[in-house]
């Protein structure tokens, strides 16, 4: 009997146009987005539906958009597939997408979450803004050479570390800006391809600092839930239950690497063969084709 587990997108999945038609066709979908606009304080759907793409594109109203977007999707498929949603038995979510799985797997309420999506997506971006910074995905390399054309092209006083691991050939690197142009070059000078991600800054590194702190006192105030599925942890590819555990593991993620492939065969190992990934894009369902292709995986398309 397949075993069912969802993964929720994270920043950079996002697209001008996202969640309209979930709005045309769900009325649930059409709610969230209304409740979404009474928390936030602006016309969020107007900035999903039709940009312009540099305002949806900004930390500030991404992380927001495709949290939202991702939740619409769940409740498009709940409509079409109630039993596939029942059915599921774990959830994960690409940083940002970790507070979707939280949100779908009952440890905190849309409101809740969506009020500290916006304070981080603020405080990522605030921490961005203090210090010029990117991340840069490099193709073709396992993450001990990673680590090692990190540690050859890093000047004193300099951040550039290893951010994501999202599959076999696939690390995602962060750190000051002329740290990360130096390592995309020494990448291609030895036959991989490195790609420039487009976000404010280096996520999952300590030059976000002081964001942890800001999020960490944006979720003091907020009431967390033991899971009623299992939701992996992109800081240690593990389950985790206790609420307080969750606080501070989702504080960690800010400035940690990102395990998503060690999270994925966490629920391959478990028997977990049947995946969903639900809100824009199909980078997750990608990632998975790599680390084993055996698996299916459909996109709930937004």
């Amino acid at each position: 009997m397949s075993r069912i587990a969802f993964l929720f997108p994270g920043q950079g999945a996002q697209r001008v146009g996202m969640g309209q038609r979930l709005v045309e066709q769900c009325p649930q979908a059409a709610q969230l987005y209304q409740r979404a606009n009474e928390v936030l304080g602006y016309d969020l759907a107007q900035i999903c539906f039709h940009g312009p793409a540099e305002q949806l594109d900004s930390t500030l109203h991404s992380q927001p958009a495709i949290f939202v977007t991702s939740l619409a999707a769940l409740e498009w498929l709940r409509q079409q597939s109630p039993e596939v949603v029942l059915a599921c038995e774990a959830a994960a979510g690409l940083s940002l997408g970790e507070y979707t799985a939280m949100v779908f797997a009952g440890v905190m309420s849309f409101e809740e979450g969506l009020r500290v999506v916006q304070r981080r997506a603020q405080a990522m971006q605030e921490a961005s803004d203090a210090t010029p910074s990117g991340m840069v995905s490099i193709l073709g390399l396992e993450r001990s050479q990673v680590e090692e054309l990190c540690r050859q092209v890093r000047r004193e006083g300099e951040v550039l570390q290893v951010a994501n691991l999202l599959c076999p050939g696939n690390t995602v690197v962060s750190g000051n800006n002329a740290a990360c142009e130096r390592v995309a070059q020494a990448a291609e000078q030895v036959g991989a391809r490195a790609v420039p991600l487009a976000v404010a800054g280096a996520f999952h590194t300590p030059l976000m600092r002081p964001a942890d702190e800001k999020l960490a006192q944006a979720l003091q105030g907020v009431p967390l839930h033991p899971p009623r599925i299992p939701v992996v942890s992109n800081v240690d590819a593990q389950v985790h239950n206790d609420p307080e555990e969750i606080r501070q593991l989702l504080v960690r993620q800010v400035l940690e690497p990102v395990q998503w492939e060690q999270s994925m065969r966490y629920l391959l190992e478990r028997g977990f063969d049947t995946f969903y990934e639900v809100g824009p894009g199909r980078v997750l369902r990608g990632l998975l084709r790599r680390i084993d292709r055996r698996v299916s995986c459909t996109c709930v398309e937004c």
